[in-house]
């Protein structure tokens, strides 16, 4: 068996989150998602469950964090080549991301970081074997 993530992550506004995660290139999956959830699919073993904060609220009992304020997670994407990076990373900033840091750039990686709409830390790494 071909063990699968969820990744599952409060958003303020559904449309605009899917709105953005499409941009960048990935489907959403019908099958999973409504007015409260959307699933981005990354591979055919990662998923982003985008949850509406009223649903993302019936799982946890914690606060969601303030991603203004407060480091939740950060998520870090592979790329095949450091263009790949940078494309990635360019459409995300010219769809409502925001950049996050500075290149990352040492023995053979390259990476760059960007925050989705929500604030959500996304990095994008390519690591040259």
């Amino acid at each position: 068996m071909t063990r699968k993530i969820f990744v599952n992550l409060p958003v303020k506004d559904l449309p605009v989150a899917k709105d953005f995660f499409e941009k960048l290139g990935f489907e959403i999956n019908p099958d999973f998602s409504d007015d409260n959830a959307g699933c981005v699919v990354i591979s055919d073993t990662i998923h982003v469950m985008l949850l509406t904060e009223t649903l993302y609220r019936t799982f946890t009992p914690k606060e969601i964090a303030d991603t203004a304020t407060s480091g939740e997670t950060i998520l870090c994407l592979s790329a095949d080549s450091r263009e790949e990076v940078d494309r990635l990373v360019e459409l995300a900033l010219d769809s409502g991301g925001k950049p996050i840091g500075e290149t990352q750039e040492a023995e053979g990686m390259y990476g760059r970081a960007f925050q989705d709409p929500d604030g959500h830390h996304w990095e994008v790494m390519y690591m040259d074997m």
